[in-house]
Parts: structure tokens; sequence; C-alpha cells
């Protein structure tokens, strides 16, 4: 099993799951052929059709990062991000299709999708959100990112009796730290260096800080911290 540690880690572990074998093929062709010196060479472990089969082959593999189709037989991507979280905490997905629907956007980030990119993306851009998916930075195509903040404006116009969304107040000043920075998109490792704090302390704060918020996921507090203004000018 790769350990959840990524400083640990001798390559960045990728799970390709797509019904279309000339994608998956592309995929796996062009990842294998990075060649970084600067940065952890990328290893395709897998290659799924379905979603039913990613499940299986996350949960043997737990591969560090996973690129997730949506549209599928046996399974859609959906679901199996939802199956996929449960077995495999420590994997990053990354919802990598041709719709950006709203009906598609919501329920793949609710399950527990670390970021969602079309595939028009080019080659380099996903190699970067790869990367940057496995330290744990939340990974948006500029179209999903303007859905997301299109929803979170209108869901602030609503009246506060409809809203019911908890005043940032709530939050203590160490948790408004945390919020801000991982708004930035730093890792807790990252954040925890920032804040010269532990990064078991982080995720306590982390969870806090859902809980308080009443949020799912960091995608969520990231929008959230965007709302209020409280997201970090830290690279």
């Amino acid at each position: 099993m790769a350990s959840s540690d990524v400083t640990k880690s001798v390559t960045i572990r990728v799970l390709i799951v797509d019904d279309h074998a000339v994608v998956r093929q592309g995929l796996r062709s062009f990842l294998e052929l990075q060649d970084d010196p600067s940065a952890l060479p990328i290893e395709v472990v897998g290659e799924a059709i379905n979603g039913a089969e990613a499940v299986e082959l996350a949960s043997r593999y737990q591969p560090d990062v996973i690129l997730l189709d949506l549209v599928m037989p046996v399974m859609d991507g959906i679901t199996a991000t939802s199956n996929i979280v449960k077995r495999c905490p420590h994997s990053r997905i990354i919802i990598l299709t041709s719709f950006g629907e709203e009906d598609k956007v919501f329920p793949a980030i609710r399950a527990g999708a670390h970021g969602y990119l079309l595939k028009d993306i080019s080659p380099v851009d996903l190699v970067q959100a790869i990367r940057a998916a496995h330290l744990g930075q939340t990974q948006l195509h500029p179209d999903i990112a303007q859905k997301l903040m299109t929803a979170v404006a209108e869901a602030g116009s609503l009246p506060s009796s409809r809203r019911h969304e908890p005043a940032v107040d709530a939050l203590t000043e160490r948790e408004c730290e945390v919020l801000g920075l991982l708004a930035g998109g730093l890792s807790n490792r990252e954040i925890a260096g920032e804040l010269v704090i532990g990064e078991t302390t982080v995720k306590s704060h982390v969870s806090s800080i859902l809980d308080k918020l009443h949020l799912e996921d960091r995608t969520q507090a990231a929008i959230y911290a965007l709302r209020h203004g409280l997201a970090s000018d830290e690279p």
C-alpha cells in the first residue's frame, strides 16, 4: 500500500479511469513520458474502464491521484468517487470529463472529488494539475470555478432565513488563519509550516472549521473563504 505521506513517495502513482481505450492510452503515454528532474516522476499504476473497476483498482493500489471520467457503463464517476473516498482516503480524485453542466459538477464535488477538469485541458496543464493535487491543492477548470462562484453568489442572495449560513465569527482566530491558507491552495503540511504548528493540529483545525461552518469538504471551505474575503495572499 502506498504511503499517505507524500514526502516518502518516490513517484506520483496515478490510476486512469475512462471507458475509451484511446483516451486511456493517450493519457498513459503522455504521463509516462514526463521527465522533470525537479519533480517526482509520474507512474501509471493501472487503468479502469468503468466506475466499478475503478473502485476495485483504487482499493488495491491506493494511488496518489485518480483521473476519473464521469459518464461510464456499470458505475458512473460520481458513484465511484463516493465509494473510492471511503476506501482510499488519501487518494486525490480529479474528475476529467467532457461534461461541465452543474448537474454533474456539484454532485461530483459533494461526492469528494478534489478537482474537476474538462478534457480540453492542455497536456502540460494536466500534468501540473496532477502534481498540485498530489500536494493537496484543489484543481478546477476555469469554467467550473466560475460555476461554483456563481452558485455561491446566488446562494448569498437568498434571505437569511433560507441560507442558514453560520457566521465566520464562529471560528477562532487560528481557525480563520487556517481557512485563509486553505483557500490559498496550501496543503495541510504547507499550512503547518506557514503557521509553525504540527500537521496533526492543522487537521484538527480543518475538521473543526468544517464542523462549525457545516461544510462537507475543503472545496466548500475554500469557496466560503473566498466569499467572505478570508483567502490568504500567501503563495
